[in-house]
């Protein structure tokens, strides 16, 4: 283990217990009250609500499809649109939080490696692809390394993530949330204020049940819900241009209406998206005037749409 992440583990291992003690002054005194990250004007947090591959959504062929790349699919979204958000203005700093801690995606999809320095403050320095500062718990540990943790560690690393990178001015910060509605999500929604949460799901009626989950968990924490959006809508044949609903036509935009929410925009399942996200080259840099680059660039307008305006 390399030493940046000897002293990540080693700091999150004798704060555990101050973490412990703190959780529950936390608990005893309601809800805690909210820190600004430094520097960063607003947080747009990117959820699904969908976690990995279950037993219980794996008895048919679609939910099997939709379990091995429905929360992979939503790191696709999040790089795409945190890159759209920057095309969008070259004046505006846009970084991306990767606070995923168990399955980290955005060093591959950035094509990232490395591990942050550490300033004379000891925090860390995001490291940066295509104008976006990017930090992961993926540059903390080896990339085939399992993190076992428990929910503490897992508090403790997040907290980290969140407080003790440098990282610099930023307009917006683009956090990928981790599937469910858990301690991480509570985490990072209860103690930083959150300018807007996009839901991402697709059509399909178990995903739908848990994106409704994932709406309701924000509003009862008061995060404003700016809008669904609605993943891998359609799939179009490569070679006769034959498209199929796989998951389902209008599952999103029912849920839109029971919500009372905006659909921000459809994501196609298309080989180009993984492929490009894959190689670290995501479509909005790598193939920029193609149709899914162009619906990225749609959802990142309609987010800016929905934002408050920033602080001076």
């Amino acid at each position: 283990m390399h030493s940046l992440a000897f002293w990540f583990c080693q700091s999150s291992s004798s704060g555990d217990e101050a973490l412990r003690d703190r959780r529950a002054r936390i608990l005893s005194r309601g809800l805690p009250k909210q820190k600004p990250i430094e520097g960063v004007k607003q947080v747009v947090v990117v959820a699904s609500g969908k976690g990995g591959v279950g037993k219980s959504t794996t008895a048919g062929p679609a939910g099997a499809i939709e379990n091995l790349l429905g929360y992979r699919n939503l790191g696709f979204i999040l790089v795409n649109i945190a890159l759209a958000l920057a095309a969008n203005d070259s004046a505006k700093e846009v970084g991306l939080l990767d606070a995923d801690i168990y399955g980290p995606s955005i060093p591959k999809m950035m094509n990232l490696k490395g591990n942050p320095e550490l300033t004379p403050k000891n925090l860390m320095r995001p490291l940066k692809n295509y104008g976006i500062a990017c930090m992961s718990m993926g540059f903390l540990i080896e990339e085939t390394a399992p993190v076992v943790w428990r929910g503490l560690m897992v508090m403790s690393a997040v907290e980290k993530l969140l407080r003790q990178v440098d990282w610099g001015q930023l307009d917006y910060l683009v956090i990928d949330m981790p599937p469910g509605t858990g301690d991480v999500q509570l985490s990072v929604s209860q103690n930083i204020p959150i300018a807007g949460a996009v839901i991402v799901s697709t059509p399909q009626d178990v995903a739908l049940l848990d994106a409704h989950k994932g709406a309701e968990m924000f509003r009862k924490v008061h995060v404003p819900v700016l809008g669904l959006v609605q993943n891998m809508s359609v799939f179009q044949c490569p070679k006769c241009k034959h498209e199929t609903h796989i998951f389902g036509t209008d599952g999103v935009k029912d849920l839109a209406k029971t919500l009372g929410l905006d659909i921000l925009g459809d994501v196609p399942l298309h080989i180009n998206i993984r492929e490009t996200c894959d190689s670290g080259q995501p479509v909005v840099i790598s193939q920029p005037q193609s149709d899914a680059a162009k619906a990225y660039h749609k959802i990142a307008m309609e987010i800016l749409r929905r934002l408050p305006v920033p602080p001076a």
